[in-house]
């Protein structure tokens, strides 16, 4: 037999597991939307920064890898299957997909510090409502490494917009 939120004894109740669920799937989805599209970036920059660009945006996804698996293995440990296919990813992600002809690198890198932002303010949010709301201090810890990832990563493209 599966094993559901109901047997999982970690001092979560099974309505908090469930919700901190919602919650990381809804910012895995998010990773892979962005994760995706640094990865589109840095096949198609181009201009007098490529070098530098490229390999910063090879470096960012390879951190959004790492981040989407630890997010997959969280929900794993509160109990819950992750979501796996990009049909659930795309449906639930609040970031948008960059499609067509990729921008100049400038617009790549200013797109990209938007999305690493608005994930940063969710995060914010998010620790309040796991932490105070649904009293998991684990994914509360869990999600402000993420914030702190996020910050880093937001920073290093902020320096190349100065």
């Amino acid at each position: 037999m599966a094993k559901t939120l109901e047997h999982i004894t970690i001092g979560l109740g099974a309505d908090a597991a469930s919700a901190i669920v919602e919650i990381l799937k809804k910012h895995l989805a998010d990773q892979h939307v962005l994760y995706v599209k640094t990865r589109n970036f840095h096949w198609n920059v181009t201009g007098l920064h490529f070098a530098q660009l490229h390999k910063l945006f090879e470096d960012q996804y390879g951190q959004l890898a790492e981040a989407i698996d630890s997010t997959a293995e969280r929900i794993r440990m509160l109990g819950s299957a992750a979501p796996g296919s990009m049909s659930e990813f795309l449906g639930q992600a609040r970031l948008r997909e960059h499609e067509g002809q990729p921008p100049k690198a400038k617009e790549m890198t200013s797109i990209l510090l938007a999305d690493h932002e608005s994930i940063i303010r969710q995060i914010r949010e998010d620790i309040g409502v796991v932490d105070d709301k649904l009293g998991d201090v684990g994914t509360a810890d869990f999600l402000t490494g993420l914030l702190q990832d996020h910050e880093k990563m937001a920073w290093f493209l902020r320096a190349h917009l100065e």
